[in-house]
Formats: structure tokens, sequence, C-alpha cells
């Protein structure tokens, strides 16, 4: 591994913000609004009008003037679009309808979205993410990186300049390392607290704990710029415990405001990766600050 040059700050200038008008998305809005002032970004406000209940019987979608589900979607975007929040911000409001992850899919593509952003209850029923049953996908499947809110990490006065303590989680995979210049750029527009945590397996026959750490050491420390120190305070962590729990062990020590982290994405929608979802959610529903996964 090479050192990284610095200037790799992100672009972001389309933000994608995903409301349901539940309370959970109301606690993703100020992070949102956070990154739009930031990056001076076009936020649109996207909301997908579920479709019509399946009656057993093939027939043509209703129009949007006869939908019941329209009316009450458009009341409620226009009484949030009222509130004095996205007045500080170019917005745009988006409503189709149709499935959660194809409606949004299609804003990601058709707008060049740049960055999602959307809140959860955390775990609820079979282990779902607020937005519904196709929430997983989204999380799984987005092809830009997808800011997370959970219910433990809402802070409703939330600036950008917030994010002063920031947790990079890495197992070193590619696409693990996909999220690495997210923590860089931020950590160096902040000045912020960077923490790069490597959560280690077991040593393989043979070696030590110890070879193992000194090892990973080095690794973490070949991710940083060589001016790093100059423009934050890095600490590199090594520990041998299951990535879940030492992830957000290591955010709560680090008192974090912010955890990226790397996602793989699997195959095919329905395919079986479920160690490294399984990690990104479990982090998520727990993390005592917002989680950025990027997808590798």
């Amino acid at each position: 591994m090479s050192p990284v040059e610095t200037g790799l700050r992100i672009q972001v200038q389309n933000i994608l913000f995903a409301t349901n008008f539940s309370p959970a998305a109301a606690a993703a809005l100020p992070y949102a609004l956070a990154f739009a002032r930031c990056y001076g970004a076009k936020l649109f406000v996207g909301h997908a009008v579920p479709p019509e209940p399946h009656l057993g019987v093939p027939m043509a979608h209703l129009p949007t003037e006869i939908d019941p589900y329209w009316p009450g979607a458009r009341r409620r975007m226009e009484e949030f679009t009222r509130g004095d929040a996205l007045r500080q911000v170019q917005y745009e409001v988006l409503m189709q309808g149709g499935d959660l992850w194809e409606v949004l899919a299609e804003m990601i593509k058709l707008h060049a979205i740049d960055f999602l952003v959307l809140g959860t209850h955390g775990r609820q029923g079979l282990k779902k993410l607020v937005l519904g049953s196709s929430a997983e996908r989204i999380f799984r499947m987005a092809d830009c990186p997808v800011l997370t809110v959970g219910p433990k990490a809402a802070h409703p006065d939330v600036k950008f300049e917030s994010f002063k303590h920031i947790l990079f989680a890495t197992d070193f995979s590619p696409a693990s390392l996909q999220a690495l210049p997210y923590a860089l750029s931020m950590a160096e527009e902040n000045r912020s607290y960077l923490t790069l945590l490597h959560l280690a397996a077991l040593a393989p026959t043979g070696q030590s704990q110890y070879s193992v750490r000194v090892v990973a050491m080095h690794d973490l420390q070949s991710l940083l710029p060589r001016d790093a120190n100059a423009w934050c305070q890095p600490t590199l962590l090594v520990r041998f415990e299951f990535p879940p729990d030492g992830i957000l062990r290591a955010a709560a020590e680090q008192k974090a405001d912010l955890i990226v982290m790397g996602a793989h994405k699997t195959a095919a929608p329905r395919a079986a990766a479920h160690v490294p979802w399984d990690i990104a959610y479990e982090v998520v529903c727990d993390a005592p600050c917002p989680v950025l996964t990027v997808r590798g």
C-alpha cells in the first residue's frame, strides 16, 4: 500500500434526501441540509408514492389524479416544503409512484445524485430499515454513497462542522478502501480527529496477535497522506473483535461524529452476501452517529 496523496477532496453537487415523512426521516434532514450547505449542492427531496395494492387481477395503473395515495402524499409534501429548513438551500421536489428502490434508483440516475441521505428506526420487525422492506436494497445497491441516520444519531442542530471526530473502519479490501477518500476529505475540511480502525481476525496458526497487529498498523499508516498530521489528528487502532461490536465500541470511545465504511455489493439482489451487509446494518442500528457507507 502506498501513501495517499492530499487534494482528494470529494465533490458533491446533487444530494437526494429520501423521505416518507416519518420521525426517522425528519431526524436525517439536518444532515442532508448540512451537506448541501457545505458543498453548495442542490437538494432533491424524494418521495416514493406506494403502488396500488395487489388485487390478484392484472389492471392498468391508475392515473395519478384518481390514485387514492397521491392526494395525501402531495399534501404532506406541501406541508414539508412550507417549513423554514429548506429555505437554506436550493431544492427540488421529486415524487414518483412505484417500488421504493426502483423509484430512488431512477432518481439517482436521472439527477446524477452524488449522495443519498435517509433515516431509519433501526431494528424493527424483521430487521428492515424504516423506509420499508425495499430499503435493504437501497443500502446494498445504491451507486452513490449513502448516509444513514439511525435512531441513536439524531442531532437537530447539526452542522457540517460538527464532524470533528471521524471513524474510518476498514478490512483493507478494495471495496472498503472506496470509502477512504470520503473520510480523508471530511477530516481535512474540518481539521478533525481521524481514527483508522481495523478489526483483525484471529491470528493464523504460527502467528501471534502481536505480529498481526504490527502488520495491520503498518497498513493503516500507509493509508494516511504524508502530511496528514498537519491537518488532522490521526489515531490508528487494531483490535481483535467481532466487527460490529468493535466498530461501535471504538465509535463510543472516540466520541465519533461520523462513521465511514465501505460496503460490498452482491452480484444479484437476492444473493447471500450476509457478512458485509449484516456488519453495516448492525453498525447503523446502534451507532451513536450517522454512518456513511460507500459501495465497493
